[in-house]
């Protein structure tokens, strides 16, 4: 089920301020990755849509055209998810892990998009249904 999308940003603070003040969105939640950078959801309170920007300090740096980060699914069976989009021309990028209660996996679909699997803890209430309006 595709959850999100997520962006790549080069400042946090200004791109909170032009997505919340300049189209309505509402913060939702937010958060650390293990690598370093900083992940923070949106939510838009009509179309239930959520938007999730993320900012990586340092490396790699920021280029023009990086903007689109991801595409979020929330998958039944992670490993079985990898292994059929494998089959079907993806390529893994960041193997299978567990951060906090979720464990997720990152590939790349037959022409580089990035692609992030998460299995969500049974309790998860799904990115679009938190909080917000």
């Amino acid at each position: 089920m595709l959850q999100y999308t997520g962006i790549r940003v080069r400042d946090l603070g200004r791109s909170v301020r032009f997505y919340t003040e300049g189209l309505g969105l509402r913060r939702v939640s937010e958060g650390r990755m293990a690598a370093g950078g900083v992940w923070l959801e949106l939510h838009d309170p009509e179309s239930r849509a959520v938007l999730e920007l993320n900012f990586y300090p340092g490396d790699p740096p920021y280029r023009e055209g990086d903007e689109l980060d991801h595409l979020g699914f929330r998958v039944d069976d992670l490993e079985a998810s990898v292994r059929r989009l494998v089959a079907l021309g993806g390529r893994v990028r960041i193997p299978a892990f567990t951060e906090g209660s979720t464990r997720l996996a990152f590939l790349s679909d037959p022409d580089g998009i990035w692609i992030e699997l998460y299995e969500a803890a049974a309790d998860e209430v799904p990115p679009a249904s938190r909080g917000g309006g």
